[in-house]
Formats: C-alpha cells, structure tokens, sequence
C-alpha cells in the first residue's frame, strides 16, 4: 500500500512540474499596455490605398495597442501633433516634416516607405501633358490649354509638392477658372478629376486602389521629382499630458520591424499585380535630397 501512494505521489509530482514548465512565466507574458489607445495622425493615401486596413489589426494582436486613425491631409497631420493632440504621425510632406523637427515638435523621425506621385488625366489627353518627360513642363501644358486641373488645396504632402512643380513651371495657377481646388483627401479628388474630365497629382497607391471606378490614366511617371517618401513621427510628450509616448513608440517599432516590412512590401501584389509600397526602414533616407 506504501509502494501504490508513493508512486502516486511521484507521478502527481511530474504532473506538476511538467504543468509549471508549460505555462509561461509572467515575465515572459505580454503585459497589458498601461494607456491602451493610441491616436494616429496619417496622411489620407494610408487609408484610401487600404494599408491601414492592414496593418492596424496585426499592430492590435501583437500589443493590444487599440489605434485610433485620423486620415487627414500631411499638413493637418503636424498640425496636430504640433497642438499635442496625436500621439504619433505618419506623414509624406519631407519639407514640412524636417521643418517640424527642427520647431522641436517630434522626438524621433524614422524612414518607412515609399512610392511615388502620377500625374492623371483623361485619357484622350487633351492638354497634351502625356508628351513632356518632366512634371513641370506637363503642368504648364495643362496650364497653357486651361484644362481643368483638381488640386487637393489641403496643404497635405501632395499638395505641398503640387505647389513646388507649380512654382518650378514658373506658374500661379490659384483663382483661375480652370484650377479647382477641392479641400477634401486623395480619394475624393480622384472622383472629382474623373467626373471634371480633369488632371490631378496623386500618389500611385491611392489611383491604383480606386482605378476601376475612375476614368483617368496615368499621363506622367518616372519623374525623380515625384518621389513620395513616408515618415513615422513621435511627437514630443512634453506638448501635452495626455500623449502616449509608450504606445507612439510601440507603433513606431512596428512600422519598421522586418516582420511588417514584409507585410508592406507585399502589399497590393495580390490586387493590383504590383506593391503600392516599397518598404525602406533601414536604408539611407533621400528625403534631405528629393524633391528639392
């Protein structure tokens, strides 16, 4: 009888030991974050070309950070994040960014991605804009026929770029009849240009993702001066007490882990035939020399 309550007893004992050994320890658990939202101020091509809608749940499962996404223009993004009123940015304005940092506003600035802006229109090409080999000299085309021309006039990166080849093609094109500005994001300004029979600057992911409800080509590529770069910003705790640096960082890390990198990288393949995004994190940053 002493024999069978001993072996019992061992064999209770290796249960145990073999039930301690496969829970994890608490070290090693994911702790609950302490502010679990986290307000993302983004540019509207994140949300339009659907990448968002991507990658927000994967950062979710893996933190049990909750984001929260305003989609709105860059400008208005650092805007934001200037009045403390977003934890972390993810912008494609590299000017107004850099202009940003230097004010003191954001903590870290970190390469992420990249595509590039089009220039779209009608497919018949009335303004001839397909033939120029550079933005500029197609903008003036358009300029110099009055086509209609649709600009976001949201002071976002797209925007802020529009202006500069505007500038650069020697150029004013505000309060003319043939340039409208719509004040509304990407996506939107799409349609309007398609519905006008008009031209607009865009960036590659946001046409890609709505081409089949537009009736706009793309007219101009290629051109080193439409490089489109993104930027992941934390913005400085000390502009407001209710920024949450912990989970700005968080997200920041996971912008630029291989592991969403991968997921960025592939990333419309599927769809479109093509990604919508080049993932950068690691490389050297051409934002100080693009666009200038």
């Amino acid at each position: 009888m002493r024999k069978v309550t001993l072996a019992v007893s061992l064999f209770l004992g290796l249960i145990t030991a073999l039930s301690a050994c496969a829970a994890p320890s608490p070290s090693t658990q994911t702790r609950a974050p302490a502010i679990p939202e986290v307000i993302l101020a983004t540019t509207t091509s994140t949300q339009d070309s659907g990448l968002l809608d991507v990658l927000l749940p994967l950062f979710t499962q893996e933190t049990g950070y909750k984001v929260k996404p305003i989609a709105v223009g860059s400008g208005q993004a650092l805007a934001l994040g200037e009045r403390g009123e977003a934890d972390v940015l993810l912008a494609h304005a590299p000017d107004a960014e850099a202009r940003f940092m230097s004010a003191g506003h954001g903590t870290e600035r970190r390469l992420v991605m990249h595509n590039d802006f089009v220039l779209v229109g009608p497919q018949d090409d009335p303004a001839g804009a397909k033939g120029p080999s550079n933005a500029p000299s197609a903008l003036a085309r358009v300029a110099q026929t009055q086509s209609v021309f649709t600009s976001r006039g949201d002071n976002s990166g797209t925007h802020e770029l529009e202006k500069k080849l505007w500038k650069q093609a020697g150029i004013a094109p505000s309060g003319k009849p043939w340039y409208q500005e719509t004040g509304q994001g990407m996506g939107a300004t799409l349609n309007i240009a398609s519905e006008k029979k008009g031209y607009t600057l865009t960036d590659r992911a946001t046409y890609l993702a709505n081409r089949q409800i537009l009736d706009l080509s793309i007219l101009l590529e290629g051109d080193p001066s439409l490089y489109n770069v993104y930027h992941v910003i934390l913005v400085d705790a000390r502009k407001s007490s209710r920024i949450n640096a912990e989970g700005a960082r968080a997200f920041a890390d996971f912008l630029v882990s291989q592991k969403t990198q991968s997921v960025i990288g592939s990333f419309g393949k599927e769809r479109f035939g093509q990604a919508l995004f080049v993932p950068d994190a690691g490389k050297a940053d051409p934002s100080s020399v693009a666009l200038k």
